[in-house]
């Protein structure tokens, strides 16, 4: 990996560098996914079965459009027992973890008949899309609907692409069967997102749309916001190790290489206050990379988007994490809770050197759909939260009415909105 001295300048670069990834940048594509969705929202499943034959080469038709039971069953019965289990605990740690975010409705009162309060509903209808084919993750999956499901979610629909003979990748259906999905649609691509956003005669329309998935997928989720809500629009992963001279050089190469083995456009970043360890990592990262089954797209994403950043002190070190934003961070550093209280901007903070990246993808609990390119300035993690609202509750006594009414209507009138003024003065007029 190239060795860099971090300084004003190749901060610059960087961010710049890592901006191109951004789904924003793909403009080209945009054209290709409006006609998509023009075609899907004016001739429903017509063009569903149609794009299906010429993206996924199977014959789409109202008859076997929707997962049965029976395959659902048929996978889960010819998988692995051993993964079926580790897929069960890795859900009970999620549903535990989630468990925890939900919020309640509540009321206050006052002596003068004021009364407010928050009321919390789960959204109605929300579609998951699970990718298929080299990108089918059952854990994503998981991550995606458990907290829907713990949300009080009252109809979770799954869309995922089939194979060119009809069928759904098995781990896939099993992981939907372990959260409890039973409403799962062979679509896949822009036009399963156009499907859930608009509604076809086989597919309901949604009213939130979560879910990874291509270039395509997420313009066209950012293309059907204000129609539906959706989750964001996520660009490749990344990671960001921050470490000092008492990391493990080789605890650190592995990582690193655990999100650089994603795609070609992943980011693998190390930030370092030791030149003896960048070297280090350095060498075991070559030497890892000889081993690994991805090689080649780990050497494509190191070339574009891997750096190693030797920073004079941990203050730069975090400084320059904070501007990244990175959707994954781990501190390998000697005093790490005290470097965590330092980062504001990171999807999921990973601490100490038994605590790597994998273990968020997979096992722990907090859900592993995270803000990217530098989103973790505003975004959170996928949470209970992205499947509720909020609904204020206010009611005033005529007492209470009375107390404010002037000060409201100073307010309103002093915006030139009179009837809003007004709408409280005939309350009080004799």
């Amino acid at each position: 990996m190239r060795i860099v001295r971090l300084n004003d300048e190749t901060r610059r670069d960087i961010m710049t560098n890592l901006l191109k990834r951004s789904p924003a940048q793909y403009t080209e594509y945009e054209n290709t996914v409006k006609e998509i969705l023009d075609n899907v929202r004016s001739n429903g499943d017509e063009a569903l079965f149609e794009l299906t034959h010429k993206f996924d080469k199977f014959s789409l038709n109202a008859g076997n459009i929707r997962v049965t039971e029976e395959e659902i069953n048929e996978a889960y019965n010819g998988y692995d027992r051993d993964l079926i289990g580790v897929m069960e605990r890795a859900a009970a740690n999620i549903r535990s973890f989630h468990e925890k975010q939900k919020l309640n409705s509540w009321i206050d009162t006052g002596e003068d008949g004021t009364i407010l309060g928050q009321k919390i509903t789960p959204i109605e209808k929300v579609g998951v899309y699970v990718p298929g084919g080299k990108a089918a993750y059952p854990s994503s999956t998981l991550m995606n609907i458990i907290p829907a499901a713990v949300a009080g979610v009252d109809r979770i629909i799954m869309t995922t692409p089939p194979g060119a003979d009809g069928k759904v990748y098995p781990g896939t259906l099993v992981a939907a069967k372990i959260a409890g999905v039973k409403e799962i649609y062979k679509v896949g691509g822009a036009q399963a997102i156009a499907a859930l956003a608009f509604g076809t005669e086989s597919v309901p329309k949604v009213d939130k749309i979560v879910g990874p998935g291509n270039i395509f997928v997420a313009l066209a989720k950012k293309a059907v916001f204000g129609h539906v809500g959706i989750d964001s629009v996520a660009g490749p992963s990344e990671i960001l190790v921050i470490a000092d001279e008492t990391a493990n050089p080789k605890y650190v190469a592995a990582d690193l290489l655990s999100q650089a083995e994603h795609d070609q456009l992943a980011s693998a970043i190390l930030i370092t206050t030791s030149e003896e360890l960048a070297e280090k990592v350095s060498e075991e990262v070559d030497r890892f990379t000889e081993q690994l089954e991805r090689r080649d797209i780990i050497l494509k994403s190191l070339e574009n988007y891997g750096y190693i950043l030797v920073a004079d002190n941990i203050k730069d070190a975090c400084d320059t994490a904070n501007e990244i934003a990175s959707e994954h961070l781990e501190i390998l550093t000697k005093d790490a809770f005290g470097v965590m209280t330092r980062i504001r901007n990171a999807g999921a903070i990973f601490i100490g050197e038994n605590s790597s990246e994998p273990l968020g993808d997979y096992y722990a609990g907090p859900n592993h759909v995270l803000p990217t390119n530098g989103t973790a300035r505003f975004f959170s993690p996928l949470g209970v939260d992205a499947f509720i609202k909020r609904t204020s509750i206010i009611s005033y006594s005529e007492e209470a009415l009375k107390k404010a009414g002037d000060d409201i209507i100073a307010f309103a009138n002093a915006e030139g909105l009179t009837a809003h003024a007004n709408s409280i003065r005939v309350r009080f007029d004799v």
